[in-house]
């Protein structure tokens, strides 16, 4: 039979309500003014497919439902819950008190290169992703506990705020694992 791709019915998926019900990961993710709704559904389908717990919505991001969410999410913005905050710095507030690490998606002057950092199990994280032309808002930046950065090695100094998070969410599932979630192996 040879490597014959598997059916959808074959993959053993989880529905919207099964998602919700398995254990936390301990990993959000929270998105500062990402304007572009293609943006936002595809953080959604790569928060459903590394089982983020929640996806926070800030500043002028678009906000479910809306059908071009839903046409690049495929309805993972019905599995993934979101909640929105009008200011980032609000969410990051509302995390920190809640013991997360706050971590921004950013280049800076002491950033952590990814490939260098391994997730502690221990901690619970919110990952920050910025604006596609402006990046992470300095003030929260400034509030993040530190900031990690993806290696390039091209001329381009940024990459699309989608493949970030999907890139970093992979790093996380891999380094940090999603424990006891009684799901296939990919």
């Amino acid at each position: 039979m040879g490597n014959r791709k598997l059916l959808n019915i074959e993959l053993d998926r989880v529905t919207s309500d099964e998602y919700r019900e398995l254990p936390e990961s301990g990993i959000v993710i929270v998105l500062d003014n990402v304007r572009s709704a293609h943006n936002v559904g595809s953080a959604f389908r790569s928060s459903d497919s590394f089982k983020v717990d929640k996806v926070f919505l800030c500043g002028i991001c678009p906000v479910p439902p809306s059908p071009e969410i839903h046409k690049t999410a495929l309805g993972a913005e019905i599995s993934v819950p979101c909640e929105y905050f009008q200011d980032t710095a609000d969410a990051v507030s509302e995390l920190k008190a809640e013991g997360y690490k706050i971590v921004s998606v950013e280049q800076t002057v002491a950033s952590v290169r990814l490939d260098a950092f391994v997730p502690d199990r221990t901690e619970k994280y919110a990952l920050i992703f910025g604006n596609e032309v402006s990046g992470v808002r300095q003030d929260v930046v400034d509030a993040s506990d530190f900031s990690l950065e993806i290696p390039q090695y091209g001329t381009k100094h940024s990459l699309n705020v989608s493949v970030s998070v999907g890139i970093v969410l992979w790093h996380f599932v891999s380094g940090y694992g999603v424990p006891d979630l009684h799901m296939k192996p990919i």
